[in-house]
C-alpha cells in the first residue's frame, strides 16, 4: 500500500433480500448541520460505501445533501435511516420523508429504532408492506431482544434482517450472538468506541503493540466478529483512521483477550 492511502475492509454480510451490507459504516449519531453533511461528505470521500441514520437524529437532509453531492454512485452506497415506533401510526408518511430528505427512491435498509409496548407488531407490517412495494430492500430492527425478534416472525412470517444493538468488548455476549445466526439476523453494533473502550488497558496494550490506534483494534474486533461497525467522528482524520483496518488481522490470542473484558465495566 503507497504511503497516505487508507485500507478499507470490503467484507459484507448477506441479507434476506439477497443484497449485502458492508460491515463498516458510518455512523451519523449526534451530526447536525453543516457539520453532519461535512463529515458525511468526509467518509463518502475516503470511501465509506455505507451510511446510518434516523428519523431522530434530524440529520437525513444533510446525509442526503453529501451523498448527492459526493459524485458517488447511488447504488455503491448502502442507505440505513430508522422509524421512531411513536410514530407508527404515519409510517408511510414517515418513509417518504426519509426518502425525500435522503435523495433515494429505495433504501437498502429501514429500521424500528426501539421498542415501544404495542407498537411493534402494527409498525413492523408496515416495513414488510414498504418492502413489498419495493421502497425498502431490507428491513430489520434495532435494541430488541431475541425474543422480541421471533415475535415480529411469527407475526408476519417476516423475519428483522438486522439488530441494530450497542457493542463493545464490555457487552460481548457470544450467546447472544449465536442466537442472531441461528435466526439469520445480522448484528450491527452502535457505540463500540465509548463508554471508556478506548482507554482500557487490554486495548491499549493490543493497540501498542500492533501500532494501531485503540479505535482501530476495536473496529477490527467487531469486524472480525462479523457485526457490522458505525464509528462516527467529525473529523477528517479519525474518520480516515477507523477505516483503515482492512489490513489489520487481530490473533486469536488478541480477539480473547478483548472478548474477556465482558462484564467488566
Amino acid at each position: 500500500m503507497l504511503p497516505g492511502m487508507t485500507s478499507l475492509p470490503t467484507t459484507t454480510a448477506p441479507l434476506t433480500s439477497g443484497a449485502s451490507i458492508p460491515l463498516l459504516g458510518f455512523g451519523t449519531w449526534q451530526l447536525a448541520g453543516d457539520t453532519a453533511t461535512e463529515a458525511t461528505a468526509t467518509a463518502l470521500r475516503v470511501g465509506y460505501r455505507h451510511l446510518d441514520s434516523a428519523t431522530v437524529y434530524g440529520n437525513e437532509g444533510e446525509v442526503g445533501t453529501a451523498l448527492r453531492e459526493s459524485g458517488v454512485a447511488r447504488e455503491e452506497v448502502f442507505v440505513t435511516t430508522k422509524i421512531p415506533p411513536t410514530e407508527a401510526a404515519r409510517a408511510r408518511q414517515v418513509l417518504e420523508t426519509s426518502l425525500r430528505l435522503l435523495g433515494v427512491d429505495v433504501l437498502d435498509l429501514w429500521l424500528i429504532h426501539w421498542t415501544e409496548d404495542g407498537a411493534d407488531r402494527n409498525l413492523w407490517a408496515e416495513l414488510v408492506q414498504a418492502q413489498a412495494d419495493g421502497l425498502v430492500r431490507d428491513v430489520g430492527v434495532s435494541n430488541h431482544s431475541l425474543a422480541q425478534l421471533d415475535e415480529l416472525e411469527h407475526a408476519t412470517g417476516v423475519r428483522p434482517a438486522v439488530n441494530q444493538i450497542k457493542w463493545s468488548p464490555l457487552v460481548h455476549d457470544p450467546a447472544l450472538l449465536e442466537g442472531h445466526r441461528t435466526r439469520g439476523v445480522v448484528v450491527e453494533g452502535y457505540s463500540g468506541l465509548k463508554g471508556g473502550t478506548m482507554e482500557l488497558p487490554a486495548v491499549v496494550a493490543v493497540a501498542q503493540r500492533l501500532e494501531r490506534t485503540p479505535a482501530q483494534v476495536l473496529v477490527a474486533w467487531q469486524l472480525q466478529h462479523g457485526l457490522v461497525v458505525i464509528p462516527k467522528s467529525t473529523k477528517e482524520a479519525r474518520i480516515r483512521e477507523n477505516a483503515d483496518v482492512g489490513d489489520l488481522v487481530l490473533s486469536p490470542d488478541d480477539m480473547g483477550a478483548l472478548d474477556g473484558l465482558a462484564g467488566t465495566a
